[in-house]
């Protein structure tokens, strides 16, 4: 068992480790570690280093390292520290490709194109989550939790590739997608909430305690019936027991009148 990922996941300090599944969320994770960091970590990493120039006589040339100041220190130290942290938040087989570059943005890039390809198939791959999104439906077999989970991580992909939809809209399309069974509810959700400004999570717990409650009466009505049920095959075995013993004693007197003869 591999003790590290439940470490990586919840430490801090370390940025989060990838083995080249899930480049998305990866890449947003990572995106906010450094962020936190020192954004100009973060800065270095989309922009590129800066390059340490100097100008003489109205020529531009590269800094010598004689010349380097405090601050130029500092920017060559954010330049080895943000490729200290990519090296440190991948495996083997992701570090080869990238290691031979100097330049953290190679290397960002690089990776974003190994696993999110051109910009033609990130279109592509919009295309379709967009398609998911539009179509999605919440399964008869599926819970509210069930069916929230499938529907952020389609909203979540296509966030992590530049692609949102306003919370208005996040709310109305669940409440368009429930079943007709939830109809009631969805227009008491209507009827009750300003829908611009209905958090996510609230609607979610909306419907969960909704679901609860649904459960409840549905598991009192089955043991009502239930009880009814084996109330009355109660009453059938009872009367079925009468009236077998009113037809043998019938007999038995038959018996008895036979026999006197």
């Amino acid at each position: 068992m591999n003790l590290n990922v439940g470490l990586e996941g919840s430490s801090i300090s370390r940025p989060p480790f990838f083995d080249g599944n899930n480049y998305s969320f990866w890449k947003t994770r990572t995106t906010i570690f450094l962020q936190s960091l020192d954004y100009q970590l973060w800065h270095i990493i989309v922009n590129g280093p800066r390059i340490l120039t100097r100008t003489v006589e109205g020529l531009v040339s590269v800094k010598p390292e004689n010349e380097f100041n405090e601050n130029d220190f500092r920017m060559l130290q954010l330049n080895s520290k943000a490729k200290h942290v990519l090296f440190c938040a991948v495996g083997p087989n992701e570090f080869n490709p990238i290691s031979s570059y100097d330049s953290t943005k190679e290397m960002w890039d690089l990776l974003e194109v190994s696993y999110e390809g051109t910009n033609q198939v990130k279109e592509s791959k919009i295309s379709m989550l967009v398609h998911e999104y539009e179509l999605f439906m919440m399964l008869d077999d599926e819970n509210i939790s069930e069916m929230f989970t499938c529907f952020t991580t389609i909203i979540n992909s296509l966030k992590n590739r530049g692609k949102s939809y306003p919370n208005q809209e996040l709310v109305r399309k669940i409440l368009r997608f429930l079943p007709k069974i939830w109809t009631p509810k969805v227009t008491t959700i209507e009827e009750a909430k300003e829908l611009t400004t209905l958090p996510l999570e609230q609607l979610l717990g909306s419907l969960m305690t909704h679901e609860t409650t649904m459960k409840n009466l549905e598991y009192v009505e089955t043991k009502k019936k239930k009880t009814i049920a084996l109330k009355a095959s109660k009453e059938e075995s009872e009367r079925d027991e009468d009236g077998d013993m009113t037809l043998i004693t019938s007999q038995f007197k038959k018996f008895l009148k036979s026999q006197k003869g």
